[in-house]
């Protein structure tokens, strides 16, 4: 069997590592994929970005599987194309590809569909938008409604930072049009929670739990950044938890995508907020989730392409999705600067499979590896306990090195 994986981090280096175990794989390509990804067996990258080039290697290579990693291509109508071209894609069509593409599509399906989510409104229009901040309780959250390589997510205090926010949107357009309409949104306090599920349209089966490290310090204070770490499962989704999130959000959510008929066989990625008054839905991503996908592939035991084909077949109801037990921690190791100006080209050293390492800003020269992003590599660390998990995540991260290589300390703990 021959798997396309389409992308280029630690979440596509994963999901290779994950799909290479499986007996049913002879050979993986990862589009555009990463130097360190080709440490993994069955595994090489192909230099290919747009959606036709990479549907002719498809049809050239005979791919009997694709599998997209960024939201991007899906909501450009990855799925949809390779689809009319007659082979086997995993990921939800351009139409349902919306919940993550548009902030606005995503808040009307939450309210129509019943999902407990914040209260919000939306705007197109900058006048309606600032008189409506005057009237807020603060804080408030402002949304670019498009994609904004996750940074569209403003959290406001006050009335003049509000007013901010929706000029940079709006006006000067920093989100290069994603955020020309956006959403003012009622601010939660709590703990986040990301749960990843799977469907084929008609079952939806959640994956474990994980939370995710969005901030670049310690304590989670800084400028967010692409996540810094992740610990699966999440300590704070409770057996109530994860029940509440079942009948109040994912299992409407099914509802909603059988009712607006979305073709939906792919993964959906729930972002929650955990309050007092139950658990909130923030937001929809229409793929799997980075770092989280590095925390909780390695605690999966089921043979990841079964699942797949389980979706793309209609059969997950007859699927037994199962889990080891214990707990990982995957931590990120950074350039020095990251999320803001930073330098690349250094050489990593042990850079190693034994190391339980994932690669995401890394080139490969000459059977050397060095940095070529923000976000260089993460390692991992799998225990009977998150205790245990984070030590060895930590310890194999010892093992690792390059210049100005910054982690944060304080991953599941």
């Amino acid at each position: 069997m021959k798997v396309l994986v389409v992308g280029s981090g630690g979440r596509e280096h994963a999901i290779c590592w994950k799909m290479a175990q499986s007996p049913e794989v002879d050979k993986i390509f990862c589009a555009p994929g990463n130097g360190g990804i080709e440490i993994e067996d069955k595994c090489s990258n192909v230099n290919i970005t747009d959606i036709c080039s990479l549907m002719d290697f498809a049809l050239r290579e005979k791919v009997d599987l694709t599998v997209v990693g960024p939201e991007n291509p899906l909501v450009e109508g990855i799925v949809d194309k390779f689809r009319g071209s007659g082979l086997d894609i995993f990921g939800p069509s351009s139409k349902a590809a919306m919940l993550e593409g548009s902030k606005i599509y995503s808040k009307n399906f939450m309210k129509k569909y019943g999902i407990r989510t914040a209260e919000y409104a939306a705007f197109d229009n900058i006048d309606n938008a600032l008189k409506y901040v005057e009237t807020c309780s603060y804080p408030v959250v402002v949304k670019a409604d498009g994609l904004a390589a996750g940074k569209g997510v403003t959290i406001c205090k006050n009335h003049g930072e509000a007013e901010s926010a929706l000029n940079d949107s709006m006006i000067k357009d920093v989100f290069k049009g994603a955020g020309k309409k956006v959403i003012v949104e009622e601010f939660l306090q709590g703990v986040e929670a990301s749960i990843l599920a799977v469907t084929d349209g008609n079952t939806i089966i959640p994956f474990i739990s994980s939370k995710d490290h969005k901030q670049i310090y310690d304590g989670g204070i800084g400028p967010n950044t692409g996540g810094m770490g992740a610990i699966a499962p999440n300590p704070y989704c409770s057996r109530e938890v994860l029940q509440d999130f079942k009948e109040n959000i994912m299992l409407p959510t099914l509802m909603g995508i059988q009712q607006e008929i979305l073709d939906y066989k792919g993964i959906i990625f729930f972002g929650l907020m955990i309050t007092k008054k139950g658990v909130y839905l923030l937001e929809y991503n229409v793929r799997m989730g980075d770092p989280e996908t590095q925390a909780v592939l390695p605690l999966m035991k089921s043979d990841f392409v079964d699942l797949i084909q389980a979706s793309l077949s209609g059969k997950l109801s007859d699927f037994n999705l199962e889990w080891e037990k214990g707990a990982c921690c995957c931590v990120v190791a950074a350039s020095k600067g990251y999320p803001a100006k930073y330098e690349t080209g250094f050489e990593i050293s042990g850079f190693k499979r034994e190391n339980n390492i994932f690669a995401a800003g890394v080139k490969g020269e000459d059977g050397v590896f060095k940095t070529s992003g923000g976000r260089v590599l993460s390692t991992y660390g799998t225990g009977g306990n998150l205790k245990s998990a984070v030590k060895y995540a930590y310890e194999n991260l010892k093992k690792v090195n390059f210049k100005g290589m910054y982690f944060r300390k304080d991953i599941g703990k």
